[in-house]
């Protein structure tokens, strides 16, 4: 008579499959790039404004003027700077998809900049998915919409449909 242990026979999952996908990264980030590119510009015009207030021709070099020039330049300089130099934080969550684990992370920035965990849930727990031409729904187990993410191209919403196919209904 032989015995079995059931427990330990269990079926390793290939390497290959966790070769072929990667991890998917979905940020809820608005159109910052604009927005910089005019802050920039803008910012670059103050600076400009500031100096050049000083050397145009014809300009008034009074001692009643002189002070408001002065102040006048001074803040065209430091708004003008501030705005070339200023950062987007941005503290809107990312939704990771993590091939390796099955599940999905949102991942919210604390007050250091460091990404922290605010939502986990495995693949299992997914009601659904509906994928548009430029957004993903994820539903829960009741039907309720969990969250819309927003997909940046074409291989993204490939890839994302690749991970979940297995073990969410995906809808039409």
């Amino acid at each position: 008579m032989s015995a079995i242990n059931t427990n330990s026979v269990e079926q390793a999952p290939s390497a290959a499959i966790y070769e072929k996908s990667v991890p998917v990264l979905i940020t809820f980030a608005p159109n910052w790039k604009v927005r910089m590119v005019l802050a920039r510009l803008v910012g670059a015009f103050l600076v400009v404004m500031a100096f050049s207030m000083w050397l145009m021709p014809g300009s008034a070099l009074a001692a009643e003027v002189w002070p408001i020039k002065l102040a006048a330049s001074l803040l065209f300089l430091l708004v003008g700077v501030s705005l070339l130099t200023i950062q987007a934080l941005d503290a809107r969550p990312d939704a990771y998809f993590d091939p390796i684990r099955r599940e999905v992370r949102v991942l919210q920035k604390n007050e250091n900049g460091r990404p922290q965990t605010v939502l986990r849930r495995s693949y299992d727990t997914l009601g659904g998915a509906r994928f548009a031409d430029d957004q993903v729904e994820l539903f829960d187990v009741d039907g309720s919409l969990l969250m819309k993410l927003p997909l940046q191209s074409a291989d993204v919403s490939r890839a994302l449909k690749g991970q979940l196919s297995g073990s969410v209904t995906i809808f039409a």
